[in-house]
């Protein structure tokens, strides 16, 4: 068992500053597995989704100009969002002078940035680690084993973005209720759409428009992974630098658009305990009838949530897309993207959720 980590870890970024964040993932070189191949795989249960990386696209510039059309519509709000998430955090007794920001990579890694720098115009001393999570496989005890040499434990918040149907916030919490270093699994995030966040600043399922995109708006890095070949016993879990895209990287450029934004006061944090209650229950009946009417015995192939939506489509095998209203603004890009794939789009009440990406059975039902 790894009982210290070594000091001497370099430290990584990717292509944020190193006062923004220090990204706990050790960057490796990684063979792509094309995205049908990977399909096949998970379902038949002969590799685990984080085993493998498919490559990364740059987006064209239609789907671009919808990116940057919901970062003008939303930026003010996610500013005010985070802006709310940061005031709630400094009012906890365990952070009211100082937090560790512990961002679930890759997602909550702008978020993480942004709720730093929030803090700190609060008068809170805040650190920003990114660490790797993986469904099915736990968090990187590595990576929290490092943070708590430096940090302890008491001060730790693990910030995400949102929650799609809760598979990451239950990971989390079985993780470190089987762990025996002392983090208590307190997660923040903005959107809390499936209702089992600790702390939120919505249940609203709304475009944060880092969400649409992928490693060009977090670092360069890749979604991480945890395979023998990349990862040894003292090792971060892995993940990819892509340097390739390098002039394409717009990451520094979220932040500082979102940063530049003005402030909404008028808009009030809509979570709460009880909002939150109904926004579960309302999850859990939405995958209850999903599943019934498609079919599928796997809840891992249904992706509720127009982030979690989005990547489906990106990064898997779609069979279809729900929306609960094609004219909305916040789901066009999505619209897009399967316009482009040729994946089926139908309308129908989604609950608390815009947008509804259904993974194709392409082998066994296993995730």
């Amino acid at each position: 068992m790894i009982t210290t980590l070594e000091t001497h870890i370099t430290p990584f970024s990717g292509t944020y500053d190193l006062s923004d964040v220090q990204i706990l993932l050790k960057p490796a070189r990684i063979l792509s597995t094309p995205v049908a191949e990977k399909e096949k795989l998970i379902q038949s249960g002969a590799a685990h989704y984080s085993e493998m990386l498919s490559s990364e696209s740059v987006p064209d510039e239609r789907y671009m100009r919808l990116y940057r059309v919901a970062l003008a519509r939303n930026a003010s709000r996610l500013k005010m969002d985070v802006h709310h998430l940061a005031r709630r955090i400094a009012s906890r007794p365990e952070t009211k002078n100082e937090c560790v920001i512990v961002s679930l990579a890759r997602a909550g890694t702008p978020i993480g940035v942004l709720l730093k720098r929030e803090l700190e115009r609060t008068g809170v001393q805040a650190h920003h680690y990114s660490v790797s999570i993986i469904r099915g496989r736990g968090i990187d005890e590595n990576a929290l084993r490092y943070i708590k040499e430096r940090h302890g434990t008491e001060t730790a918040v693990f910030v995400d973005g949102w929650t799609g149907k809760g598979a990451i916030t239950k990971e989390l919490v079985r993780s470190l209720e089987t762990s025996d270093l002392g983090f208590k699994p307190f997660l923040a995030v903005v959107a809390d759409p499936a209702g089992c966040a600790h702390l939120a600043a919505t249940t609203e399922d709304y475009v944060i428009p880092s969400g649409l995109l992928n490693g060009i708006v977090s670092g360069l890095i890749s979604r991480s992974v945890l395979n023998d070949t990349v990862v040894g016993p003292g090792d971060f879990h892995a993940c990819r630098f892509m340097s390739e895209h390098g002039p394409h990287d717009i990451s520094s450029e979220f932040i500082e658009c979102v940063e530049a934004s003005p402030l909404t006061p008028n808009r009030k944090p809509d979570w709460n305990q009880s909002r939150a209650q109904v926004a579960k229950a309302n999850c859990e009946q939405l995958l209850a009838d999903l599943m019934a009417e498609t079919g599928v015995s796997d809840v891992n192939r249904i992706k509720p949530g127009i982030a979690e939506a989005t990547r489906a489509i990106l990064r898997r095998v779609p069979d279809r897309l729900y929306v609960s209203d094609l004219e909305d603004p916040e789901i066009q890009h999505l619209v897009h993207l399967a316009t482009q794939a040729d994946v089926p789009i139908e309308e129908r009440d989604l609950s608390t959720y815009r947008a509804v990406t259904i993974i194709k059975k392409v082998g066994g039902d296993q995730e």
